[in-house]
C-alpha cells in the first residue's frame, strides 16, 4: 500500500513510522529542516520511540516537501496538519486541511483521504459536500505528546468515521492498517458515522480536561482551608470507580489538545443546553488565577519559571498553563525569568531566559514549577508547585 502522511507533528510523524512498518510511506511537510532531519534518521520532536525508529529508518519511509511526488501515487492520504483554535471565530482553523484536499483533488482524486487532525463536529460532512470527487474519512487520534508512537503501537481503541455507507470498505481497510502496525491483539475497533467520530474525540479530551479541573479544584479547596490535598486525593481515588489516573494537581490543563478541544466542544454546544462544558473551560481560568494569587501572596520581586513544558519528557510548551501564569504575574509588575533548556532563545514570553541553573536559582525569589524536578531539591524553600506525585 502507498500511503502519504501530510503534516509531521507528533501525530503525523508517529503515524508515518507506524504505517511504514508494512507499507511504503511518503511524509510531506512544508518545513524543509524537519524533512531533512527525518531523511537523516533524526526525529524533529522529542519522543523516545520515534527517535529509536528513525535512527534505523526503513527504506519504506521517505520525507519530502514536493507535493507532486507525495500525492500522485498514494492509495491513502492521511492528513495530520495543525488545526489551532481561534478564540475570535470559536472554530478550529482548518485551512491546512483544505490546502491538502485541494492538492489531492488536483493530483490524485482517486486516493482515499483520512483526516487525523482534530476538527469541529460536523466538519467531515461539510468538506465531503465541498469535495464530492474525494472519498473522505475521519479517524480521531488518541495520543500523548512524547509517547505518540508508543500509543499507536498500543492503542486504547481505533476509530474511523464515514459520511456514507459506500465509504465503509475503505474505512475498514484503513483501521486494519493501523491494527496491523500495532503490537497488541484484540484492540477495540469502531467504524461509525463521521460526525459521531468527531464527537468521540472532543468529548474524550473534554472529559480528561474535566478530570484535571476536578482535582485542581479539590486542591484549591484544600489549600484555601488548610487541609492536606494528598490525603484527600488518595482517599477519593481508592474508590476503583474513580482510580488514580489524571489526579495530580497542576497549574491548569494545557498542551496542544485539551484547551482547544474543550473550547471547540463548547462552541459546538451553542444551540444545546449545557452547564458542565462551560464550567470546565471557566474552571481552568479560575485555577490559573488562584495560582497567581498564591504566588503574589509571597511578595516576590523576581519569579523564576522552571520549565514551560506541560509534561516531563516533552519539548513542547504550546498552550502551557505556566505561560498564562507568567502573563498574569507580569501584569502585577513582577519580573519573571525563565529556565527552559529546550529553547535556545534569549527571551520567551517577553521574559529573560536564564538557562544556567545555578544563576536561575540565585536570581529567583520564588520558583514556580508546574512539574517538580529533583534538580530543585536544594532550593525547596523557594519552590511553589502543586505537583504532589512528580509525574505527568
Amino acid at each position: 500500500m502507498n500511503i502519504t502522511v501530510a503534516g509531521l507533528g507528533y501525530v503525523g510523524l508517529s503515524l508515518a513510522c507506524l504505517l511504514s512498518k508494512y507499507n511504503d510511506v511518503v511524509a510531506i511537510d512544508i518545513n524543509e529542516h524537519r524533512v531533512a532531519e527525518i531523511n537523516n534518521g533524526i526525529s524533529p520532536i522529542k519522543d523516545s520511540c520515534i527517535e529509536a525508529y528513525l535512527a534505523d529508518r526503513p527504506s519504506t519511509l521517505q520525507a519530502t516537501t514536493d507535493s507532486a511526488a507525495a500525492y500522485a501515487n498514494a492509495d491513502y492520504v492521511v492528513i495530520a496538519t495543525p488545526t489551532n483554535y481561534d478564540d475570535v471565530t470559536h472554530y478550529f482553523d482548518t485551512s491546512s486541511i483544505e490546502s491538502v484536499l485541494d492538492l489531492v483533488k488536483e493530483l490524485n482524486p482517486g486516493a482515499v483521504v483520512v483526516i487525523k487532525s482534530t476538527i469541529p463536529v460536523g466538519y467531515t460532512k461539510d468538506v465531503s459536500a465541498k469535495y464530492p470527487q474525494l472519498q473522505i474519512i475521519f479517524s480521531p487520534e488518541f495520543l500523548r505528546e512524547g509517547h505518540a508512537l508508543e500509543d499507536n503501537l498500543h492503542p486504547s481503541r481505533i476509530v474511523a468515521g464515514i459520511t456514507k455507507a459506500a465509504d465503509r470498505k475503505a474505512a475498514q481497510a484503513f483501521v486494519d492498517l493501523l491494527d496491523e502496525g500495532s503490537e497488541d491483539a484484540g484492540t477495540e475497533i469502531l467504524v461509525t458515522g463521521s460526525t459521531e467520530a468527531e464527537a468521540i474525540k472532543l468529548f474524550a479530551n473534554t472529559y480528561l480536561a474535566l478530570r484535571v479541573s476536578y482535582f485542581n479544584e479539590l486542591d484549591t479547596y484544600a489549600k484555601s482551608k488548610g487541609l492536606n490535598t494528598r490525603d484527600i486525593i488518595q482517599g477519593v481515588c481508592l474508590d476503583p470507580r474513580i482510580g488514580t489516573h489524571y489526579n495530580n494537581p497542576s497549574f491548569g490543563y494545557g498542551g496542544y489538545c485539551l484547551p482547544k478541544d474543550s473550547k471547540q466542544l463548547l462552541a459546538n454546544f451553542q444551540d444545546v443546553p449545557q452547564n458542565l462544558i462551560r464550567a470546565i473551560v471557566d474552571s481552568n481560568s479560575t485555577r490559573k488565577q488562584f495560582i497567581v494569587d498564591q504566588v503574589l501572596a509571597m511578595q516576590p520581586k523576581v519569579v523564576g519559571a522552571f520549565r514551560l513544558t506541560m509534561k516531563s519528557g516533552s519539548d513542547n510548551f504550546r498552550q502551557s498553563s505556566t505561560l498564562d501564569v507568567i502573563d498574569k504575574l507580569r501584569t502585577h509588575g513582577v519580573e519573571v525569568i525563565v529556565y527552559e533548556p529546550s529553547s535556545s532563545l534569549d527571551t520567551l514570553q517577553g521574559c529573560r531566559v536564564v538557562n544556567d541553573l545555578v544563576l536561575f536559582k540565585q536570581a529567583s525569589d520564588v520558583i514556580i514549577a508546574n512539574r517538580y524536578d529533583s534538580v530543585l531539591d536544594d532550593v525547596t524553600d523557594k519552590v511553589y508547585t502543586r505537583d504532589l506525585w512528580q509525574r505527568d
